[in-house]
């Protein structure tokens, strides 16, 4: 491939096309330097894109290899802790000598089990700069590696939905109505946790148009009734949409009580019931209280609920008076018992008659990316091999159990009718991630995260896991290699162009694995002969070559290139069969996927595992903390801590649209002005934020869009404890979430499942210093 720019010793000047898991982007560079970035043709451009300029090149930049100062000075028996160090500069060469030290170290003494290879996703949108592939590719022909399983994101979703509906959570979103389809054929749109406009902003590999804000109003104007459940208005921010102000962790009660009036009342699909579900009579035997003694009406969930009985009655005549479809979003999963939501959204629509109607019954997720609300389609498009290597005493670990099994090795867990075992962890290696951020109750991390005895990092930036790690190694951003992307369903591939140099001696991911692997003997198998921009290349050939044979042509790499995009020509579009449609016409004959052949509204395999935290049929089972609970008599405020608006995660917190949205340089904590008043806060204050985990600082935001009761500290920003385990003084929530799995069945996070309470603080503002380098020996 021809570099698109001009060498490092000539001046850069052009106008170049990028692509980020948010959008497409014009990026304009004068004299080597990004001036502007900004949206290409899009009618809703997401608002994380906004007046980002070069922060690729400034602020916080890992410009050289750096190693922990005590950790160089010896490696057996470092004299500082991870966190409260100095860091020393060193040559690529010396750091590169250290890390394939450290990996022929822990193979030849603990074996491959002994490598946590860690990374999340959302690096880049690019199919071979993508660090996670690149990692995980490296590690596994290195000799192999313990790998986490499943996401913080929809951990819970991703365990119960196949017992249930016998398929993936990613297949059933393949299966969900687009916006035009609600349109037309819904009635009511109850969506659980709401559907937030800013969610729908990235798409995981790009979105080429946003148009989510667009077909909610499209639904608002053809006469959908729009149903908010959840402790925040702006989960559904139109105003036609009713607000149902429903304390949190309790959407599973609500779900229960309405299922059981639509059963009292007779309004229930016994045929669907009866042909096409499993277990309809246990769950009515726990609803009607023939159980446990106790009738999960209205009136039992209007306590649990703190909402009006009239209102769950009004609702469940609604659900059976027209055309319903019940959305769920992730961050009701994200808490205590995050299963039963899920399950009890299914066991609704089942007994409401809508499951398996077209365009009617549950989208679970719906909302939480931009392709949800979309066509969906799966289409041939190349990614670079990860070369997964399946090692039988390596047993992959569930994504949010990290710091279990850091404190714990040799220590067992129940995980989907298995017993895991945690592995020793001698080496963590870590690419294109930020744990410090999506993690839970982070002083426990910082404890965990002090247990193996080298920690490497490639990172762009000095974030909290750079600060944390033994090696850091600098690498490239986006805007400074070449890629092609693609969005998950979308129908373009994008350019993605290297508008400037890396600063400093910032190499690409690829460059220092191939490296390393020259160093520990298998350059070859890890490279395959090819540079970084003929990977990119071959990908696109691939691609090319799958799409032709689907009958779906697209022009040469040449053109592509030189055009910034192309669209997959796509054939008439055409509703993919929905499993539960075809079980309902059916179901001798189109049997579901699940051990009985239909939707489980009680599950045998489930209840055969006897988990106490995840019974055989939805369940209401009290959070660990919640507002009904004696933890909020000292920590009366429930904490949600969602998706921000200004970013995606921790990316870019330090760019100008993130710190515009800021209060005194703390991350904002909505505040309901009950709560505020009763606490003599004010808008603008800086507001201490504690529980027995941990304290943080905040700017208070007074909104009348958050439930009384609850407070809203959004994720992302980037931890910054004036002192190790200390108070963080920028307003990061995760030093107060909970550290649990969601239960025995699924072990995702519960970062929704946390109480604190909120002081104005009056003392002296510490500065805040999330994203400055840390200080350096030479």
């Amino acid at each position: 491939m021809q570099n698109p720019r001009p060498a490092r010793a000539d001046v850069h000047h052009g106008v170049f096309t990028t692509a980020t898991h948010w959008g497409r982007y014009r990026v304009v560079v004068k004299g080597g330097e990004v001036r502007w970035i900004s949206p290409l043709d899009d009618p809703e451009p997401a608002t994380i894109g906004y007046r980002r300029t070069n922060y690729d090149q400034g602020r916080g930049r890992v410009l050289r290899p750096m190693v922990r100062t005590s950790y160089l000075q010896n490696r057996d028996t470092p004299a500082r802790p991870r966190g409260d160090d100095t860091f020393t500069p060193v040559s690529w060469e010396r750091a590169l000598d250290l890390v394939a030290e450290e990996i022929k170290r822990a193979h030849n003494t603990r074996g491959p089990s002994s490598i946590f290879g860690g990374s999340y996703g959302w690096a880049s949108a690019g199919r071979f700069h993508h660090a996670q592939s690149q990692v995980h590719r490296f590690l596994n022909v290195a000799g192999g590696y313990t790998p986490s399983i499943d996401s913080y994101s929809f951990a819970a979703m991703a365990r119960i939905v196949p017992h249930v509906l016998g398929t993936s959570a990613n297949e059933h979103l393949l299966s969900v109505p687009t916006w035009e389809e609600i349109a037309e054929h819904v009635d009511l749109l109850l969506a659980f946790g709401g559907l937030p406009a800013k969610n729908a902003q990235v798409n995981p590999g790009g979105v080429h148009m946003h148009r989510s804000r667009s077909g909610l109003r499209m639904c608002a104007e053809a006469g959908v009734e729009l149903v908010n459940i959840s402790p925040q208005r702006s989960d559904l921010d139109i105003d036609e949409a009713q607000w149902v102000r429903v304390r949190p962790n309790t959407d599973t009660a609500l779900m229960l009580a309405l299922t059981y009036e639509v059963w009292a009342a007779g309004d229930h699909d016994a045929e669907f019931l009866r042909e096409c579900c499993v277990g309809a009579e246990d769950l009515v035997a726990y609803l009607s209280g023939a159980l446990d003694g106790v009738v999960k009406d209205a009136s039992w969930a209007a306590e649990v609920c703190d909402i009006p009985d009239a209102t769950i009655r009004d609702l469940a005549r609604r659900i059976v008076g027209g055309r319903t479809l019940i959305t769920v979003s992730w961050s009701i999963q994200r808490g205590d018992h995050g299963e039963q939501p899920f399950w009890a959204a299914i066991a609704l629509a089942a007994m409401a008659g809508h499951l398996g109607r077209p365009q009617r019954g549950v989208a679970l997720g719906f909302g939480t990316h931009h392709s949800t609300g979309a066509r969906q389609r799966k289409l041939p498009v190349a990614a670079f091999p990860q070369k997964v290597r399946e090692l039988p005493e390596i047993a992959p670990i569930p994504v949010a159990r990290i710091a279990d099994m850091l404190l714990g090795p040799g220590q067992e867990i129940d995980f989907d009718g298995r017993r895991l075992t945690f592995p020793y962890i001698d080496l963590v290696y870590w690419c294109g991630g930020n744990p410090f951020h999506h993690h839970q109750d982070l002083n426990r991390l910082v404890e965990a995260w002090q247990q193996p005895r080298t920690i490497i990092v490639h990172e762009s930036f000095w974030t909290a896991t750079a600060k944390h790690a033994d090696i850091v190694l600098p690498v490239s951003t986006y805007l400074e290699r070449n890629d092609v992307a693609f969005g998950r369903h979308e129908s373009h591939l994008s350019v993605m162009h290297a508008a400037v140099d890396p600063p400093g001696e910032a190499r690409d991911d690829y460059a220092v694995f191939a490296d390393l692997a020259d160093r520990l003997g298998f350059r070859r198998e890890f490279t395959e002969g090819r540079s970084a921009d003929e990977w990119v290349r071959h990908l696109y050939d691939t691609t090319r070559d799958g799409l032709a044979a689907a009958g779906m042509p697209i022009p040469d790499f040449r053109t592509f290139w030189a055009a910034g995009e192309v669209t997959i020509p796509l054939p008439e579009p055409d509703r993919r069969a929905d499993p539960l449609a075809l079980l309902r016409e059916d179901p001798m004959r189109n049997p579901l996927a699940t051990p009985s052949g239909k939707v489980e509204l009680t599950s045998a395999t489930i209840e055969s595992f006897a988990y106490d935290d995840c019974p055989g049929h939805p369940t209401w089972l009290e959070p660990q903390e919640w507002l009904g609970s004696t933890a909020a008599e000292r920590f009366p405020l429930h904490l949600l801590s969602p998706q921000p608006r200004t970013r995606l995660h921790s990316q870019y917190d330090q760019a100008d649209h993130s710190a515009e949205s800021k209060v005194r340089g703390r991350e904002p904590i909505h505040v309901n002005p009950d709560d505020a008043t009763a606490r003599h806060i004010r808008a603008g204050d800086v507001v201490r934020v504690f529980n027995d985990r941990g304290q943080c600082l905040a700017g208070a935001v007074i909104d009348p869009g958050v439930r009384s009761g609850v407070v809203v500290l959004h994720a992302g920003a980037w931890y910054d404890p004036i002192e190790p385990g200390g108070l963080d003084a920028h307003g990061n929530p995760n030093v107060l979430t909970f550290d649990k799995g969601t239960s025995k069945l699924a072990q995702g996070p519960s970062s929704g499942t946390a109480l604190v309470q909120v002081e104005r603080f009056d003392g002296p503002l510490p500065p805040v210093r999330a994203f400055d380098p840390p200080a350096q020996d030479t």
